[in-house]
């Protein structure tokens, strides 16, 4: 028997069909978004997004499933009876405004061209000013559920995209019957039943013991807000691992597979990426390392975190508090600096070496030893996550000189989220929740291994490797097979079906030595630029908006 578990991420979406008997993984496909990320403008139009907008097309989800599930089909030879269940996963928050019978509205022509008619990607950060009003009414009126997230509400989260409507955009929200996340959207697509994870409910939706905040907190941000949740979501939670329905006959025809096939309730992909892992205990930090940088935690107690993304109980692993913590920005800024910053000698370097600038810009940067490039930079390039909670902060590279190059550039860029990582472990560890090893899984730590080491050597801690090149679309899989019955819970699904690596990564004593010092200095950084001791950063933004005319 087989199920498939298909992760989307931010700019494709993977399917990996797998053997449930021991998570042998039979194929793989991947199908990149058509539209990818639209930052610039919509498609077919000329006028330009704002700043810090991040939007998708829905329907470049729905081609994922129609291109992948066929493709890894043909792969394996797999029979369509053969294959029990389906499971997907998603970038959080990543949500979109709909019509009753789930029809986006960006679908409907009347709203094609309007920017706030289709998906806000996990990374728009747009409503930042929302988020502070939802932070700062939450604080006023002394709100229990708030402590839960670390005393903020992001701007990537559902609230904050869903009053930015509200207020930029009535006519839209006035149109939309309802607003969900996009991975509870696929799985109404596939299986024709609306559902609402636990995972994304609790985690980007403030649900705490199956409760929303109350009416009147939602009144006391904007009276038209009042009955948001009642009007335009759902108090029902579907639980991680259940079953969502069966296959629709139009999906069946689509995919090749058969009709009524088991749909697993939805998750978000580095929360699903943990028990792939095969973490099903305290003590370890899963970290999903790619674009951005997801760390996941299971603990035996509710305590509050400074800046944590969450916590909620069983919405990890049932029987524990899951915590989530994050970054922003980690990929993404490295390729940031190679697609703008690197001098033309060193994309000739490395064609000739027969490397990607990456691979090259590697090579380079690990015949340093730590703090030999002078340099330390605040990881911020796409605001800070945790444990600031504050998409309105930017990045700092200091220590530059006439003699600094790119490899010293980058190293300290790869340094700079290292260090962001071990200010979230240590906000853990003064709470009591340990953290003795890390996880790691993502592509970068799979394609970097200078990186791997930094991240050990900074934050002191060793690290196992996920087992597979999919963690986040094999746990999806594995929650399919639960959902179609075959195990009875995820952690009985992890030991056969979940994969490590058998090498540990293990601190460079000099090394982490050197980092310490290092990291003193970055933490200093963090808190003169990130408390507000010096908000030069936040002035800059508002001064480019101004000269932008969008102030």
């Amino acid at each position: 028997m087989y199920t498939i578990g298909i992760d989307y991420g931010t700019e494709s979406g993977r399917a990996v069909l797998v053997d449930v008997r021991d998570g042998r993984e039979v194929a793989t496909a991947v199908h990149a978004y058509g539209h990818g990320v639209i930052d610039q403008r919509l498609p077919d139009s000329d006028r330009p997004l704002p700043p810090d907008w991040a939007l998708q097309d829905p329907m470049d989800y729905v081609e994922v499933v129609k291109q992948t599930i066929p493709a890894v089909l043909r792969q394996s030879g797999v029979n369509a009876d053969e294959v029990v269940g389906i499971g997907i996963d998603f970038t959080a928050c990543t949500v979109l405004p709909t019509k009753a019978d789930g029809t986006p509205l960006c679908a409907l022509a009347e709203w094609h061209d309007h920017p706030h008619a289709w998906v806000k990607l996990w990374k728009h950060h747009a409503a930042q000013p929302q988020a502070d009003q939802i932070n700062e009414v939450a604080r006023q009126r002394g709100e229990t559920w708030l402590p839960k997230y670390g005393g903020k509400i992001s701007s990537e989260w559902l609230f904050s995209k869903a009053l930015q409507i509200l207020q930029e955009a009535p006519d839209v929200y006035a149109a939309t019957d309802r607003f969900l996340e996009a991975a509870d959207w696929i799985v109404w697509q596939l299986c024709g039943v609306e559902t609402r994870n636990a995972c994304t409910a609790g985690y980007k939706a403030m649900v705490q013991g199956d409760q929303f905040p109350p009416r009147d907190y939602f009144a006391a941000l904007d009276p038209r807000f009042a009955d948001f949740v009642d009007e335009k979501m759902s108090r029902d939670f579907a639980p991680l691992g259940g079953k969502a329905g069966g296959l629709t006959r139009q999906m069946a025809e689509w995919t090749g597979l058969n009709e009524g096939t088991a749909v697993a309730v939805a998750n978000v992909d580095a929360h699903v990426t943990v028990p792939a892992v095969k973490v099903t205990k305290p003590g370890s930090m899963v970290i999903i390392m790619g674009t951005s940088n997801c760390h996941m935690l299971v603990g035996d107690s509710d305590q509050t975190v400074e800046g944590m993304c969450g916590v909620v109980r069983d919405g990890i692993l049932p029987g524990y508090f899951g915590y989530e913590a994050g970054q922003s920005g980690v990929g993404d800024i490295f390729a940031w600096f190679v697609h703008n910053s690197v001098p033309p000698e060193y994309h000739d370097a490395a064609k000739q070496a027969g490397m990607d600038l990456h691979q090259y810009l590697t090579r380079e940067a690990v015949k340093q030893k730590p703090g030999e490039h002078g340099l330390v930079a605040l990881d911020w390039w796409n605001g800070n996550r945790s444990t600031l909670v504050d998409a309105d902060l930017t990045g700092l590279l200091i220590g530059m000189t006439l003699g600094t190059r790119a490899p010293d550039i980058y190293r300290a860029l790869i340094e700079s989220t290292a260090y962001g990582t071990r200010e979230i472990i240590e906000s853990f560890e003064r709470k009591g929740i340990p953290v003795h090893e890390i996880v790691a899984a993502g592509g970068l730590p799979e394609k970097n291994k200078m990186l791997a080491q930094i991240y050990v050597d900074v934050t002191g801690k060793p690290m196992k490797l996920a087992g597979s090149a999919q963690s986040p679309a094999l746990g999806s899989a594995m929650h399919a097979a639960v959902a179609a019955g075959i195990y009875p819970n995820i952690e009985a699904a992890a030991e056969p079906m979940g994969k490590l690596k058998e090498e540990v990564i293990q601190p460079i004593a000099e090394n982490k030595a050197a980092y310490d010092q290092l990291y003193a200095e970055y933490s200093t950084l963090y808190t003169y630029f990130g408390r507000g001791a010096n908000d030069v950063m936040k002035r800059l933004k508002k001064i480019k908006l101004s000269a932008r005319g969008e102030a």
